[in-house]
């Protein structure tokens, strides 16, 4: 795909991997729609992008907030090309200590709310002659993760999600992609979170590394498609 003048979404867009994909988007000449909770930071995100943003500041596990960023971001641009999922939300706590608020908070967003963004943009994105679907897993959709059950049964749901919906809509001419990146160094994880051992910094990806990534698979012909990687530190 020829990235310039296509319009994408990117969800979750206010810092970190998602900040990243949209930075490097724009430089390549697309149009964006960027969304997340807090509209000061989306429009210091937009202020620094060379090119026209929507910034829609809202709640992507909640279906109308979902509706109104997808329609309004036709309405401006008359049409959507590529789709980010990228907003996201890791609790780290055992199982016995999980609550129920904290599960139903992660599944609403990593999950519901990226079926909502998907099931609602759909019908954009197969009017494209050739468009895209991203959706940011983890390789804690792939492995178990203690500490980490509601988390990584998201991620397992993501990469479920994505299998299916790659299969159903090939044939409507949209690419699906699925990533699954290994620890990153963002402020995504609790800050509240206890680690037995720090995190070395200089042997975790960095939002550019996804991102690049990201761009990469995006730019691939319309007739091939990287349907699922993962992406891991080099050198843990």
């Amino acid at each position: 795909m020829d990235i310039l003048n296509k319009v994408a979404i990117v969800t979750g867009a206010s810092k970190g991997i998602g900040r990243r994909t949209a930075e490097l988007l724009a430089e390549k000449g697309a149009k964006l729609a960027i969304s997340a909770r807090s509209k000061d930071l989306l429009n210091e995100v937009a202020a620094q992008l060379p090119t026209e943003t929507f910034v829609f500041a809202g709640d992507m596990s909640d279906e109308q907030d979902i509706k109104k960023f997808v329609d309004q971001t036709q309405q401006k641009f008359g049409r959507i090309d590529i789709l980010i999922n990228n907003a996201g939300l890791g609790i780290f706590q055992p199982i016995a200590e999980t609550t129920t608020e904290n599960w139903d908070t992660m599944f609403n967003l990593n999950v519901r709310g990226l079926f909502l963004c998907t099931r609602e943009s759909l019908p954009y994105l197969r009017r494209s002659e050739d468009s895209v679907i991203v959706n940011v897993a983890s390789l804690a959709g792939k492995n178990a993760v203690p500490g980490g059950a509601g988390y990584a049964a998201t991620k397992h749901a993501v990469l479920g999600f994505s299998r299916t919906l790659m299969l159903e809509e090939r044939k409507n001419g949209v690419r699906v992609l699925a990533i699954c990146p290994g620890s990153v160094d963002t402020e995504f994880f609790d800050p509240n979170r206890v680690r037995s051992t720090p995190r070395d910094p200089g042997k975790i990806l960095k939002a550019n590394d996804v991102a690049s990534s990201i761009v990469h698979m995006i730019e691939l012909p319309a007739n091939a498609m990287l349907s699922e990687i993962d992406i891991r530190p080099s050198n843990p």
